[in-house]
Formats: structure tokens, sequence, C-alpha cells
């Protein structure tokens, strides 16, 4: 597919898997004429980005974990890592879960005293 197509079906801008080439995230083939061809797996690939990119992961942690999603193989600094950011990302998520408690706490007390 297209680089118009990809940015349709991933929900992202061309920009931005113009940047995920430039970081070595993404690799299109060339036509002759130099148009950016993507396979059909490219969409799911994209869309691990942005997830990735949602939860605080880098460029440069998302290239190293990169093997992981696409084979499924990982080397004993890889597993390292995935459990680092699956630990970081689990904190978030406490905290924020901690923060929508707080919230809801307030708008309990808002909605049943409004003025």
């Amino acid at each position: 597919m297209r680089i118009g197509e990809l940015a349709a079906r991933s929900g992202v801008s061309v920009r931005a898997l113009r940047y995920y080439e430039e970081q070595g995230l993404l690799a299109p083939h060339r036509s002759d004429s130099g148009q950016r061809h993507y396979p059909e797996e490219a969409v799911e690939r994209v869309r691990f980005f942005q997830d990735m990119y949602a939860a605080g992961l880098t460029s440069r942690t998302i290239a190293a974990l990169l093997p992981c999603f696409a084979h499924g193989h990982t080397d004993e600094a890889q597993r390292r890592l995935l459990h680092t950011e699956r630990d970081r990302i689990n904190g978030q998520l406490t905290r924020l879960q901690s923060a929508l408690t707080r919230l809801d706490e307030v708008i309990a007390v808002t909605d049943t005293h409004p003025r």
C-alpha cells in the first residue's frame, strides 16, 4: 500500500510515517520511481508505535524492542527492557487510577451540591 493509505488505515499522518522511517522504525519498499510501498503488516506495526509513544517510550527504546514485536524472540537485555517498561507503565496506571478516584470523589461532591 502507498503512504497515504497506510496513514489513513493506521490513523497517523504521512509526516509521522516519514518520521518513523527516519528513526529506522519503518522501512518501505521503493518502486522504480521512488514511491514508498508498505506491506499489510505495516498497519499493525504503526499502531504498535503509537501505543508505545503514548505510553512514554522513546524512538530508541521502541527500536530496541522492535525485534521482540516482529519475531517474538528476545535476548536478555531486551527482556530486561520489556520488564522495565512494563513496570514503569504499571506505575503510571496506578497513579492515573488514583487521580481518577480523586476526580470521581470531587465530581460526586459537586454533583450533590451544585450552585
